[in-house]
């Protein structure tokens, strides 16, 4: 029963912070914009992966076996 005269103070304490922490990020425009990056899926803007010559461009670079 002691113990609750720590928690209780130090939960509204943490419940202060965190509230501090959400009105700065709420100050400091944090969450404007949002759906920028959930649309971004849909932008067709992939880089092609094969040259002229059909080869694969992303390929790992392979080195012949030194014998």
């Amino acid at each position: 029963m002691e113990i609750l005269y720590l928690l209780i103070p130090v939960s509204i304490l943490l419940v202060f912070v965190i509230g501090a922490i959400f009105w700065w990020a709420l100050n400091n425009r944090q969450f404007d914009g949002l759906d920028e990056e959930a649309n971004r899926i849909f932008l067709d803007d992939e880089i092609p992966t094969a040259d002229s010559s059909g080869a694969n461009l992303n390929a790992p670079k392979v080195d012949a076996p030194k014998e």
